[in-house]
């Protein structure tokens, strides 16, 4: 898989241990970026905050040194990779600030549309910024003196935001969690059971720290957790507003056995792979899944089809998911060290491989070409989305449409380049017909090219961009 996305939040109000929890709930969020993480907790007076580029373990490797510097009751932490702003340690995320109000700390999931424009704006004005993250603008836009005046200034901070956005904000003395009026990215409410409210991007983070599910945050809706509770307030009108919940997520970002927009990734995912069964069948075999986000469709292909099901790719778990890999021969060499070919189960067989996705289509051709060199008779590719067509600017770094697999290319071109004897990809009615929720809630626009929210201008990661950023380096190299 040649996409990358995405940021994992997770905040806790009332807890002694709250950075132990949201270390370990980091952990079970891993999968939503491994650029770089970071917690930052406060003790209702003063906030303190702990980044660095890596993993989880390895951005906390001081173990209980650098969590007890951070031992405080209120925390939020974040994981990330990046879809607007490059790879440095300036952009690491929570990004803690102060201003005229006192400090706030901020971790974003999502991608503002308009964040460049906003960045122009207050430069303009003689505003400085230290990262390229459009986050940061949130920042700028909550120290506005004419912002700080209105009655709710984060709400009205964010009705001048456009595009997707999970948020949470760490004052002082509360967090405020927020999410966009189309509610693109999760965000969900849980509760200990010791009675504390916790926030995150999915409900595998709540598994960890032994926290029940609530609700999700609705869109538009900015949830404040505090000593008074969990209070809710809208900063925007949704009558009128279509949800467009993120259906990627389902297909491939979420963990299997997370509950997010309602339903369990796993049990979506069978229903994929059921559904392209009956839309693509072949002779065949074996049922192979390409490992592990395509696992639970090939379990719902092999019990739609009666074909047996088998591992024939075994994952290190050494190696984190390959999207996270920046360049295409890392991303090869990963693909090598990640997945190794269970020989008997393919040999001389008709087999059926079944992915989530495929975009640039490079490392699922080298895929294939490890299963054909293993003795496999034929190779049958399935997968359980649309073909991916267009960019997305709502917090999936996908590559330009110009390197899509399948922007330009039918069928029969893909499968020569795959170099697979069929090819089969699921429709976008068959997907939407998967979901529990009405087919216009979700953005379809990384297949269909319609844009819920209204995209003014090219985007791209590194659109924020006035330098060239160096890895854990501060000094910039002027392009």
């Amino acid at each position: 898989m040649d996409k990358k996305e995405n940021c994992g939040l997770f905040g806790i109000f009332g807890d002694a241990d709250a950075a132990e929890k949201a270390f370990f709930a980091l952990h079970s969020l891993q999968h939503r970026g491994q650029e770089s993480a970071g917690i930052a907790t406060s003790n209702g007076q003063l906030i303190s905050c702990h980044t660095g580029m890596g993993q989880v373990g390895r951005v906390f490797r001081g173990g209980r040194d650098i969590l007890s510097m951070l031992k405080n009751p209120i925390a939020i932490g974040h994981v990330r990779y990046s879809t607007a702003g490059g790879r440095s340690i300036s952009n690491a995320q929570p990004l803690l600030c102060e201003y005229s109000r006192g400090q706030v700390a901020v971790a974003h999931n999502g991608n503002l549309i308009n964040a460049s424009l906003l960045r122009d704006e207050y430069e303009a004005y003689g505003h400085i910024f230290k990262s390229t993250s459009d986050t940061e603008v949130i920042i700028h836009l909550l120290a506005k003196p004419s912002h700080i005046s209105k009655p709710d200034p984060l709400g009205h901070v964010l009705n001048h935001l456009q595009g997707a956005y999970s948020l949470l904000f760490l004052f002082p003395d509360r967090i405020e969690a927020a999410r966009d009026p189309y509610g693109v990215r999760p965000l969900c409410i849980g509760k200990t059971k010791d009675g504390v409210f916790c926030v995150a991007s999915e409900t595998c983070a709540f598994d960890t720290v032994e926290a029940e599910y609530i609700r999700d945050v609705e869109p538009g809706e900015i949830v404040t957790l505090s000593k008074d509770g969990l209070s809710s307030r809208r900063f925007v009108k949704t009558e009128n507003i279509t949800p467009a919940h993120c259906i990627f997520e389902h297909v491939y970002f979420a963990k299997q056995s997370s509950y997010i927009f309602g339903e369990n990734v796993h049990e979506f995912r069978k229903r994929l792979g059921a559904q392209i069964a009956k839309e693509h069948p072949v002779e065949a075999d074996v049922v192979i899944p390409v490992p592990d986000s395509g696992t639970s469709a090939a379990v719902g292909y092999s019990h739609a089809s009666g074909i047996p099901f088998d591992m024939g790719f075994i994952r290190s778990h050494y190696v984190g998911r390959t999207f996270i890999s920046p360049e295409q021969n890392t991303r090869d060499l990963a693909v090598k060290l990640k997945l190794a070919v269970v020989k008997p189960v393919v040999k001389g067989k008709r087999v059926v491989i079944v992915d989530d996705s495929i975009v640039r289509g490079t490392t699922t051709r080298g895929k294939i070409h490890a299963i054909r060199q293993a003795g496999a008779k034929e190779i049958h590719m399935r997968v359980s989305c649309p073909p991916v067509r267009c960019p997305c600017f709502y917090g999936v770094d996908f590559p330009t449409k110009e390197e899509l697999l399948a922007n330009g290319r039918d069928m029969q071109q893909i499968k020569k380049f795959l170099e697979v004897d069929s090819i089969g990809y699921i429709s976008l009615e068959g997907m939407l017909s998967c979901a529990s929720l009405p087919k216009d809630h979700y953005c379809t626009a990384c297949w269909t090219g319609n844009y819920p929210i209204p995209v003014q201008m090219m985007m791209n990661k590194f659109t924020m961009e006035r330098y060239q950023m160096q890895l854990f380096d501060d000094e910039p190299v002027q392009l």
